[in-house]
């Protein structure tokens, strides 16, 4: 071998060497880190200073930066959020003050007739009790706010409630001077999303608290907005917008962004919760959800937990999933929270040249009125007939109405699409539901021309008539808003059902309530649709979601906490569940409405929300702090998971049982049992009506279900005094996969106390 491969190999070999003796750098990732609060050292004034402390004496790389640290929390936990290397991260964990590490992850999002619809009155029932819920502090964990919405004007509102700590920061577009008696906090939190690697958009965001999305400013005008007279959704739905709670107050929390899409951290939605806490909020009320976890891994929980020890009620979505064992959030010290309809539909009104008329669901949001006009089917061309990509000729469809047929080829979306790219005048689609969301009808293009849903079943009588000679539409009328509608409410189609996935012995959701073609304000001057070459703005918009129900029951939980300062948060949602109603406005079960089949309390929980009941429920089942303690006792969880969970070293876990005194009963049985099941749950009952009251319990049971009560009267001679009492379940053999029925204690003073009973076949 010559000399000079010998120096080529050997300088091959250095390199080699080189390379394993350099190993890649490691990347950093946010962590959260549950910490021991009470080993800090008394030489560190607070606990972020011991944060930091800690975090500087980990051993570092050359790319650190000086300060790891994101967040310290202090209420929702003792310990922080940072960005470490799995090498640090492994040393932390080494330090006997360490509990637990979380990862990161990111969540998502998941009214003008609404409060009548609920049943809220301006002379009677809870609005004039609660004072409309003066002075109660609603905490909004969301997209941000637009201060300058008429919602939340703060004419004739008192000075704000001198146990508030929170504040207005200053912010890119933002002046604390934005916020009033009405708007009294507005904060933001984003280094875990920038930690992250994520980018704020300049075009669709602000970094401060001011919204871009509107999802925020929905929900916040949803709960407690102010009356605004005169408002709409481009003339539909009409009337005087206010929230439920028209008298309490709002802080805003900023934790979701812009990014390619709405996007929230962990880091992030702790360290909202975390600031509300601290800043004295009443009601936490979340229109998002993290990734579905054990207690012990789930942020919002462990957070949640710790409002609820401080007494502040949590109301979180349920999420927009649709189908079954899709709920989120559903922790049982946390109210969770499904959609429904209202008696509200928008519609347009079609009349044949042949007289006969018809009415399908259309947000065009143009007050058209269209006249004579020729009307196309592809009859004999399936493709024309379903009106499919590129298949209309523009030559045989210019300037006429568009019949598109039902089809699960495509979408009405993409029909409609089609039929404004081959220049129809105005489609007429062909539906088995005639239910739309106005949130998938709202991007620019889709509105070029009018657009009306017509349900299936008048689908023979539209393709006879127009294969006669010169068929035409005699009119199309938009812009109709219809009050009274029935069946409703029905469990909306996106509205996630249970069982939970986490737990399915706790009924989620809790409560059914509005959340379909929710009207409240939006971000204004920015264009929502676009009809034509005519760019439109509004102030006020039509969303649909769990997002719009969870504001529904926040402003209700805060008009409850007005007129009951002293209940707990356990005893506001019982209040709320145990006088839920279960029937629609025809009298019968509540509906799917996707399906227009019945619904079970798995669709509906305890039932749909009913206000003004709630005030004066007769009787509570309560929960303290140590109740949730029993209850993740019996879960069997460790020691190291019980501590995550508690934020505390020492607990006691006497009666280690998850039979909690929730007001619903979920039992689970063996699919296909060739025997019968049983289960006993005890439960406690508190008087908070009249001092004397006897209550009777009257069962409605299913065919394959028994159940017993022990004892079958209640006798309260106080108010605030409690009594116990046993229902045993029993399963037959080879019942059905859902079984559900109610337990009903009634009294002589009209107080109806109704709680769900379902088993479910596992």
């Amino acid at each position: 071998m010559s000399s000079s491969s010998t120096i080529l190999i050997l300088l091959l070999s250095s390199l080699l060497v080189a390379n394993n003796a350099s190993p890649k750098p490691e990347e950093y990732q946010t962590y959260i880190i549950h910490m021991d609060g009470s080993q800090k050292p008394t030489s560190f004034s607070t606990h972020e200073s011991w944060h930091r402390s800690t975090l500087k004496s980990l051993s570092s790389s050359p790319s650190d930066s000086d300060d790891k640290l994101l967040y310290s929390y202090n209420h929702v936990m003792h310990g922080f959020s940072a960005r470490l290397t799995p090498s640090q991260l492994s040393e932390l964990e080494k330090s006997p003050a360490h509990r637990a590490t979380y990862q990161e992850s990111f969540g998502r999002l998941l009214t003008t007739h609404t409060t009548k619809f609920l049943g809220l009155k301006p002379k009677t029932g809870i609005w004039p009790a609660s004072s409309y819920g003066k002075d109660v502090i609603i905490g909004i964990i969301d997209t941000g706010i637009w201060p300058e919405c008429e919602s939340f004007t703060d004419k004739g509102m008192s000075p704000v409630p001198d146990r508030w700590k929170g504040k207005c920061e200053n912010g890119t577009a933002f002046s604390p001077t934005a916020c009033n008696r009405k708007l009294i906090g507005a904060r933001s939190f984003s280094k875990g999303l920038l930690a992250a690697g994520k980018n704020i958009s300049k075009e669709n965001d602000f970094e401060s608290a001011r919204d871009h999305q509107s999802h925020g400013t929905h929900t916040a005008s949803t709960a407690a907005g102010s009356p605004v007279l005169g408002a709409s959704h481009f003339g539909y739905a009409r009337g005087t917008a206010k929230g439920v709670a028209p008298s309490a107050r709002i802080a805003m929390y900023k934790v979701i962004w812009a990014t390619s899409t709405p996007e929230a951290t962990a880091s992030d939605v702790l360290a909202g919760m975390d600031q509300a806490i601290a800043d004295g909020v009443d009601i936490i009320s979340l229109s998002l959800a993290l990734p579905q976890t054990s207690y012990f891994y789930d942020a919002i929980a462990i957070a949640s937990l710790s409002a609820i020890e401080k007494g502040i009620v949590v109301i979180c979505a349920a999420g927009n999933k649709g189908g079954p064992n899709t709920t989120f959030n559903g922790a049982p010290w946390i109210t969770t929270v499904g959609a429904g309809t209202v008696d509200r539909s928008f519609i347009a009104t079609l009349s044949l040249g042949n007289g006969l008329t018809m009415n399908g669901t259309s947000y065009y949001p143009a007050s058209a009125y269209i006249t004579n006009a020729p009307l196309f089917y592809g009859a004999g061309n399936l493709s024309k007939s379903i009106c499919s990509n590129s298949t209309l000729d523009p030559e045989e469809v210019a300037g006429k109405i568009v019949l598109c047929d039902n089809s699960t080829s495509i979408d009405i979306l993409g029909q409609m699409k089609e039929v404004q790219r081959a220049g129809g005048y105005a489609g007429i689609f062909l539906a088995d539901s005639i239910n739309l969301d106005p949130q998938q009808y709202n991007t620019p293009s889709q509105f070029a021309i009018p657009s009306l849903v017509v349900q299936t079943s008048f689908g023979t009588s539209l393709k006879e008539y127009v294969r006669e000679n010169d068929a035409n539409v005699k009119s199309m009328r938009f812009v109709i808003t219809s009050l009274g509608t029935s069946p409703a409410p029905q469990v909306a189609y996106f509205s996630s059902r249970g069982p939970d996935p986490i737990n399915p012995g706790i009924l989620k959701p809790d409560i059914l309530a509005p959340g379909m073609d929710i009207l409240a304000a939006i971000v204004p001057n920015k264009q929502y649709i676009k009809v034509g070459n005519y760019e439109l703005v509004t102030d006020y918009a039509l969303a649909s979601g769990t997002s719009m129900a969870t504001p529904h029951v926040s402003g209700v939980a805060a008009l409850l906490k007005a007129v009951h300062h002293d209940w707990s948060p356990a005893a506001i949602r019982s209040a709320m569940m145990t006088t839920a109603y279960t029937l629609d406005n025809t009298g019968t079960v509540l509906k799917d409405q996707l399906t227009g089949m019945p619904a079970t309390p798995l669709d509906f929980g305890a039932g749909h929300i009913n206000p003004n009941k709630a005030m004066d429920p007769g009787l509570i089942y309560d929960l303290g702090f140590q109740d949730y303690v029993e209850f993740l006792c019996g879960l069997g969880y460790s020691k190291k998971q019980m501590r995550a969970v508690l934020r505390r070293n020492q607990w006691s876990c006497g009666q280690n049982s998850t039979d909690l005194n929730y007001p619903s009963f979920v039992t689970m049985f063996p699919r296909g049992s060739s025997t019968a099941t049983a289960k006993n749950f005890s439960r406690v009952l508190t008087n908070v009506g009249d001092d004397t009251a006897v209550y009777r319990a009257v069962l409605v049971v299913p065919t394959g279900m028994s159940v017993k009560v022990e004892p079958r009267t209640l006798t309260f001679t106080r108010k605030y005094q409690t009594q116990g009492f046993v229902v045993s379940v029993e399963i037959e053999k080879d019942a059905s996969e859902i079984q559900y029925g109610y337990l009903r204690w009634i009294d002589q003073h009209d107080h109806i106390v109704s709680s769900p009973i379902v088993a479910i076949s596992v």
